[in-house]
């Protein structure tokens, strides 16, 4: 199953509502908010640390109680591909992957990293995605897999950087170890750009970032720039790069990809605080429930599951972040 499939729209148990009314009471503030840094505006020490939390998370035995060899780093790709149905083409898409961060950032502390989520601004990097700092093999995250044998599954390999050591055990939903897999799509378009660069410019994201209506400007971030990142690193439809499928947070980029996402999210907020904090809409599925705040926010185990209404503002006492 290719990551395509995932942007199906969903008939998930996840329950448009309208946009809340202004006068809606806000969560207790925080007064120190953390600062959320692009990966090149972090120190050497910061991204250092980051990389070896993440390698120390898959030195831990999982705490799902999957079967051996399966560590807490699995835990994150292996409910992520469960709860596809409920997290993907849903208006929940973004407070869930939102959780979803937040959870992993949690788990990189308990592993001593000490700072905060970093994120990939690719529409920064959108004119040539593969040579973004975030590749880098000594202080970024190593580039692409390799490219002898690109449509046989196991053979992508990242071939540098500090996760060659990494041996995913989940794809999809399924118990198939491999390597960690990268296949960065071939350049395309006119001009040509590699990794569908031209489906996540600045521009692109201005005009998403335009609409007023949260079920629309929901689905327009989802089915286009992030898809198109999803696509682009994974080697497109045919590719085998692991962050293709639904069982994507194999990559340790993805949480760097989603914390850019949480980020544009954050920024559409800010264009109109007083409305856009809590706005929330949109149907699940084509004849389905519509949605509403309260609505859960499962986590398989990975933590507590909680509701919509509380991943909304990232000024929240339990959030405390900005960008």
């Amino acid at each position: 199953m290719k990551f395509a499939q995932i942007l199906t729209v969903a008939s998930g148990s996840l329950h448009t509502a309208l946009a809340l009314p202004s006068t809606l009471p806000r969560q207790q503030t925080c007064t120190s908010p953390k600062l959320r840094k692009e990966w090149s505006q972090a120190t050497a020490g910061e991204r250092s640390s980051y990389i070896q939390a993440v390698l120390c998370l898959a030195t831990k035995p999982s705490t799902l109680g999957l079967p051996s060899p399966a560590t807490v780093y699995d835990d994150f790709a292996w409910a992520h591909a469960t709860l596809n149905n409920e997290i993907h083409g849903v208006p929940a898409f973004l407070p869930w992957h939102r959780y979803f961060v937040h959870v992993y950032e949690d788990a990189l502390h308990d592993c001593g990293y000490t700072g905060n989520a970093l994120y990939w601004d690719w529409a920064a990097d959108s004119g040539a995605p593969a040579s973004a700092d975030v590749w880098d093999p000594t202080t970024g995250f190593g580039g692409n897999g390799n490219q002898t044998t690109p449509s046989q599954f196991g053979t992508v390999c990242v071939l540098d950087g500090p996760f060659t050591v990494l041996n995913p055990v989940y794809w999809n939903s399924d118990v198939r170890p491999h390597c960690l897999q990268r296949s960065f799509a071939e350049p395309s378009g006119d001009p040509p750009v590699e990794m569908f660069g031209f489906n996540y410019t600045p521009d692109i994201v201005a005009q998403v970032s335009s609409e007023t209506v949260y079920d629309q400007f929901n689905n327009q971030l989802e089915n286009g720039p992030h898809a198109a990142v999803h696509q682009g690193v994974a080697g497109g439809f045919r590719g085998l790069g692991d962050l293709g499928p639904v069982s994507s947070p194999n990559d340790p980029i993805f949480f760097l990809h989603h914390t850019n996402v949480d980020r544009i999210w954050w920024q559409w907020q800010q264009q109109d605080p007083q409305t856009r904090t809590f706005a929330y809409g949109g149907s699940i599925g084509e004849n389905g429930p519509t949605a509403d705040l309260d609505d859960i926010l499962p986590m398989q185990g990975l933590a507590p599951d909680s509701v919509v209404r509380e991943y909304m503002d990232v000024n929240s006492a339990h959030l405390c972040y900005t960008y």
